[in-house]
């Protein structure tokens, strides 16, 4: 079982935004402080993008085809996990957390693992596949003890 000790960073994050929490207290009554949050501005694609999508020659007479579109939406949801990577590396680096518990939906934990830095991994002592970037702090306290103790 991985316990919440004192000063353990949980940072909660989305495709679009992450929350830094620190762990004032110790497992058995968890009192998450916010030590910081950060979000991207990602409008939907149909905003983002500024031409109908391309067309090329088919292999009919006078036949075109649609090319497909770049989601835009969907890049910035990768840049955002790279982006928040490097923020863990600076943070990490800088000495203000020694374990980590990473709690994201599982798409973004996906992103997330695959940039983060050996500095960071080698802190990270829990992953939570869950979304809880809306939830307000003193749930995310229970339910990150919740699955922690599941675990």
């Amino acid at each position: 079982m991985t316990e919440l000790k004192q000063d353990t960073w949980v940072v909660v994050a989305g495709s679009d935004k992450v929350l830094f929490l620190r762990n004032l207290t110790d497992h058995e009554n968890p009192y998450l402080e916010v030590v910081g949050k950060e979000q991207q501005d990602n409008p939907p694609d149909r905003e983002q993008g500024a031409n109908r999508p391309g067309r090329k020659a088919d292999t009919g007479v006078g036949q075109r085809s649609a090319m497909e579109d770049t989601d835009w939406h969907e890049l910035a949801k990768e840049r955002f996990a790279a982006d928040l990577s490097d923020m863990l590396y600076q943070k990490a680096h800088a000495g203000d957390f020694d374990r980590l518990v990473l709690v994201a939906a599982p798409q973004v934990l996906g992103n997330l693992r695959g940039s983060l830095h050996k500095e960071v991994t080698d802190r990270v002592v829990a992953e939570l596949p869950l979304n809880l970037t809306n939830h307000p702090v003193d749930e995310i306290e229970r339910l990150v003890k919740r699955e922690l103790d599941a675990a």
